[in-house]
């Protein structure tokens, strides 16, 4: 269970810190670090994330960081996309969606590093 808190404050803070998608950590704790499946840790994470977006989202309002109208636009097309996505993370294998997750993660790093030294 104290993995489960550490892996939650971890993701939270770190989320709030560099606005990354819960996801992004909360799906690799939820495998490393507790054992779950790549399926099971990614249905927790869409559920775990909705508090800390939450609550970051009304924290970033605050300070006047939101755009309001892509905001709504981007979530009821991910609403949308999610339908899909989910539909098909089950009827992969675990294994596929492994390597998709760790594909996504390598090129969203690799584009972030390529940016921050161009700047």
């Amino acid at each position: 269970m104290i993995d489960v808190v550490l892996v939650g404050l971890a993701a939270g803070f770190i989320a709030g810190l560099l606005g990354v998608g819960g996801g992004v950590l909360i799906v690799p704790g939820l495998v490393v670090f507790i054992g779950l499946s790549q399926l099971d840790a990614e249905a927790t994470s869409l559920a775990a994330i909705v508090p800390t977006a939450i609550v970051g989202t009304w924290s970033q309002d605050r300070y006047g960081n939101v755009r309001r109208r892509d905001a709504v636009l981007i979530g009821a097309l991910s609403a949308a996309g999610g339908f899909g996505g989910v539909a098909l993370a089950n009827l992969l294998p675990q294994r596929a969606l492994q390597l998709g997750f760790a594909g996504l993660m390598v090129v969203a790093a690799t584009q972030l590093v390529r940016r921050a030294l161009r700047s």
